[in-house]
């Protein structure tokens, strides 16, 4: 019996992408995640997220908004619709990366983590629509959108980089610090999730059930957050000078701080101009920003070796399957 191709290897057979090709797909994997958060919180500003009251289809009787439910409806039903182009860049990157050969099993498990992430978000987004704008789901939904965003950003880096073992540029102590403000900036990220949950921004102009905190305070501690993170950055910048470490990762540290000041700016210009919906989708995106250049300034302390550039030289060998269910987990150990 003869042996039969799945799609990804005919499609190799007949299509052999560059390395800068797989790169600028695994870019555009990251753009879109930024612009699903950032037009996520633009249905929230917008009283926007019960546009459509129902999931999955719009209305109980339509798959799309009618007439009657005017803007609200189309914010809502357009923020749905952008999933599929998400999944279409994904998709493209989980075929560029398949069909490029040398093969790298790493690139293939990173794109189908980011496909099942967008999967499990838009159930999430859906419980979010059945749920009435539940406050803790909503924050689950943008925290999958953040993790979303990580995997892309791993992705574009491991894009660009060798399949080496590993190993550090600088002293450990070193990297632990930059771990260290990963995970600060992380904690910063659901410190935030509970500022959106908490405060006068709903998602919608009825009354919906608000996280039962003191919106203030916990403002406060997010503002606390944000100089501890500035503080960790500025002290990574001065340990990297102290150490002669290489010149890319002292780039990066100053990329974070520059959006970190630039974000700080957004956020006191916010609070003193009383929560302006269109200062606090600049201030969302700019968290996202701010995440990846945490991220980077992480990566870049560590080397994996130098990319083959060289053009494909034939197709990948026929009988090699990729799973698409490969764990998040397998990925992000490579």
């Amino acid at each position: 019996m003869p042996n039969t191709l799945n799609p990804f290897e005919l499609i190799a057979r007949h299509w052999q992408p560059s390395a800068a090709f797989v790169r600028r797909a695994a870019l555009a994997t990251v753009v879109m995640a930024v612009i699903i958060v950032v037009t996520g919180g633009a249905v929230r500003l917008s009283q926007s997220g019960l546009g459509c009251s129902t999931w999955p289809k719009c209305t109980p009787d339509s798959l799309t908004p009618t007439a009657a439910m005017g803007i609200n409806g189309l914010i809502e039903f357009g923020n749905r619709m952008l999933t599929y182009v998400l999944c279409g860049v994904v998709g493209l990157f989980i075929i560029a990366a398949r069909a490029r050969h040398p093969r790298r099993r790493s690139l293939t498990r990173l794109g189908w983590a980011q496909f099942w992430l967008v999967m499990s978000n838009a159930v999430i987004g859906g419980i979010t629509v059945l749920t009435g704008l539940n406050p803790y789901i909503v924050s689950a939904h943008f925290l999958a959108a953040t993790a979303l965003l990580t995997v892309a950003v791993l992705t574009w880096q491991r894009a660009s980089e060798g399949d080496e073992e590993p190993h550090g540029l600088v002293a450990r102590p070193v990297r632990q610090l930059a771990w260290l403000l990963v995970a600060t900036s992380g904690a910063l990220t659901v410190i935030g999730t509970v500022v959106t949950g908490a405060g006068p921004h709903a998602g919608d102009a009825h009354k919906v059930h608000r996280i039962p905190v003191d919106w203030q305070e916990i403002t406060q501690l997010h503002v606390d957050f944000v100089y501890i993170v500035i503080g960790l950055t500025v002290a990574l910048w001065f340990t990297l000078r102290a150490v002669t470490a290489p010149a890319a990762p002292r780039r990066r540290v100053l990329e974070l701080f520059v959006c970190l000041a630039a974000q700080g700016v957004i956020g006191y210009v916010q609070y003193f101009t009383g929560l302006p919906e269109f200062v606090i989708g600049v201030h969302m995106l700019g968290s996202t920003l701010v995440w990846i250049c945490v991220l980077r300034v992480a990566m870049s302390l560590r080397d994996r070796g130098p990319l083959l550039e060289e053009e494909p030289g034939g197709p990948a060998p026929a009988g090699e399957h990729e799973a698409p269910g490969s764990q998040l987990a397998a990925a992000s150990s490579r």
